[in-house]
């Protein structure tokens, strides 16, 4: 086969682990899988990580390292009927030629109850070895029975470090050169996927025409992606977020959604976005919808979970009902006055009366004397006694 017909993220898989970029904590010199290589012995295993972090790669040089027969699958496309034929293969070879298979199948999150159930006595027997890879958390997408039988090896996102080195690989591979801002769209749009990445230049690179340097307008045309004048770092960045808070508390849910769709669309983390949500919760919803409070932590417990692309509408949920939540800052400009005096006044004596008084000692110099659970008199140091912070 002419290799220029071979995808240029398959000529660029790993031979070995060494030629991995990331995950070093699996791959290093004292990664995991690394060690269990050595020993010969590989246990059927679930990879949970982003898109395009290395999960079909690991899998595959597993395969090629061990010797095994690689046996690819897709969630979204394969039946019980594929698996039978995979598993009765699999218990001929290892029967005849003690050769191992790997049954690998992308996306295992997508397999129902009696898809994944069927694999249980194939994995329990070792007739093959299973390699399941998702990009959702296997505790709630994995039945339990599977999972105690695989362990489960976390993958990380890629650094824009290990990214910049995948486009230093990929650009001498297709003979091209990148300029700077061009390189930092691409990284902005691939979003972590490296496989994405890839494939953008190799579709870059085929297009342009001549030995010029890949430009902005070459990945826009590669991605069918305009760029965004947004820099997580600079002005913008901190503009449109500001924007994003004032619209919000204006309870403009138009506004509120288009700053969100442009920070996504620039790709934002969503964890920053979700952080600010959950400290408008308190700082200007507060006490006038406290429920506001948990559905933010939960937006970002979905966008913890998920990530991108998916997370976009757990983000615009929480947006629309943070924007039209009822406004009370209250409980902050409250608490930021007591700030204030505490900034003020330093450590003001405690009232005798509300402290413990564990020993006779204390007892005699009056800690707890006259403390009543009810009273409603001030608590306060003698010094700002009777001041009020939250305004009822």
């Amino acid at each position: 086969m002419n290799e220029s017909a071979i995808p240029l993220a398959e000529r660029l898989r790993p031979k070995n682990l060494d030629e991995v970029i990331g995950q070093v904590h699996l791959v290093g010199s004292n990664g995991v899988i690394r060690k269990l290589l050595k020993t010969g012995f590989i246990p059927s295993m679930i990879l949970w990580g982003p898109p395009g972090c290395g999960k079909t790669t690991l899998a595959y040089l597993l395969s090629t390292l061990t010797n095994s027969i690689f046996e690819p699958k897709s969630a979204v496309t394969t039946g019980l009927d594929d698996i039978r034929k995979v598993i009765k293969e699999a218990k001929e070879r290892l029967e005849v030629s003690g050769q191992r298979t790997i049954l690998f199948i992308d996306e295992i999150h997508r397999f129902n109850k009696a898809q994944q159930d069927s694999l249980l006595p194939h994995v329990e027997r070792g007739t093959v070895i299973f390699i399941g890879a998702t990009t959702e958390n296997p505790s709630f997408e994995v039945i339990s029975p599977l999972l105690s039988r695989c362990r489960v090896f976390v993958l990380n996102a890629l650094t824009e470090k290990e990214l910049n080195s995948i486009i230093d690989i990929s650009l001498k591979e297709i003979k091209k050169t990148i300029q700077e801002d061009a390189r930092f769209f691409l990284l902005q749009i691939a979003n972590g996927d490296a496989r994405q990445l890839i494939t953008i230049l190799e579709i870059a690179g085929t297009l342009q025409v001549g030995k010029k340097p890949l430009s902005i307008a070459d990945i826009e045309e590669a991605s069918q992606r305009k760029m965004l004048q947004y820099d997580t770092k600079g002005d913008e960045h901190y503009n449109t977020i500001s924007a994003f808070i004032k619209s919000m508390r204006a309870s403009d849910v138009d506004a509120a959604l288009y700053y969100l769709a442009r920070m996504v669309a620039a790709g934002e983390d969503p964890l920053f976005i979700a952080r600010r949500m959950i400290v408008f919760a308190s700082e200007d919803i507060g006490m006038a919808q406290p429920t506001a409070l948990v559905v933010a932590n939960d937006v970002f417990g979905a966008c913890h979970q998920i990530g991108y692309p998916e997370c976009q509408e757990n983000l615009a949920h929480g947006v629309v009902y943070l924007a039209l939540a009822k406004k009370d800052r209250r409980t902050y400009e409250a608490y930021m006055e007591a700030l204030n005096d505490v900034k003020t006044y330093g450590n003001l004596p405690l009232p005798k009366n509300i402290l413990n008084a564990p020993t006779k000692l204390m007892k005699d110099l009056g800690y707890g004397k006259g403390y009543d659970k009810y009273s409603t008199e001030s608590h306060l140091p003698e010094k700002i006694k009777g001041k009020k912070y939250y305004k009822r």
